[in-house]
């Protein structure tokens, strides 16, 4: 028996991919979250889980950030990327960064079984339209990927807020912390990225949009 879990905040849209991994499975077992935080609980409770679906597009995700930090967490885990984009250089980079499935959310059900029965197999899979040709990172996004996946998952909840452009005081009451525990965050996860101030912090995280976003008007310090 397979454990499949699904994180995707749009109910109508996980109810489809439960639908057709249980085609695909018809014994697994699919575990649902709406959230990167509730994955990231997820997975803590089965960390020998079979095979994630994620939506890049979620609270808590920003770009590939999730995938990045999923991936390098949880190497052993076969991740299939699920999101609205359709651009093939969308789905290449998501393979880049560690998928070893790209579902753009129009694909028929039978497109989604075969992809998760491919990716059980061990091979990758995409869509027709997507395929031919590769995508290697810039070394920025490679080495911003490889430093987001050494983040804890309570640092990673920090930096993404941070990228949202949420102050110490907000990011403190919505993880229920005290500030003095978010600036210790930030000085990891500073430590951790290879910058220096807050507003690095964020560009950094940049590297990982899928598309360019502007930054949040960022002023306040540690």
């Amino acid at each position: 028996m397979s454990d499949v879990l699904i994180a995707d905040d749009h109910p109508l849209f996980r109810d489809a991919l439960q639908r057709a991994v249980i085609a695909a499975l018809p014994d697994a077992t699919v575990h649902t979250a709406d959230s990167v935080p509730a994955l990231f609980a997820l997975i803590e409770t089965l960390p020998e889980a079979d095979l994630l679906l994620m939506d890049l597009h979620m609270p808590g995700a920003r770009g590939y950030s999730a995938l990045a930090h999923i991936r390098g967490q949880y190497p052993g885990l076969p991740t299939i990327v699920v999101s609205g984009h359709e651009e093939a250089q969308v789905a290449r980079r998501a393979l880049a960064h560690g998928a070893s499935a790209y579902i753009p959310k129009s694909a028929a059900v039978d497109d989604i079984v075969e992809a998760v029965r491919t990716v059980l197999d061990g091979d990758v899979w995409l869509p027709h339209q997507l395929m031919g040709g590769t995508v290697e990172l810039k070394p920025d996004e490679a080495d911003v990927a490889a430093r987001v996946a050494s983040l804890t998952p309570q640092q990673f909840r920090v930096l993404t807020m941070i990228a949202e452009g949420l102050l110490n005081k907000q990011i403190a009451y919505d993880l229920g912390v005290s500030e003095a525990t978010v600036k210790a965050h930030m000085t990891a996860i500073m430590r951790k990225l290879g910058v220096s101030n807050r507003t690095q912090v964020a560009l950094a995280a940049s590297h990982l949009d899928v598309e360019k976003e502007a930054i949040p008007g960022i002023t306040e310090g540690l």
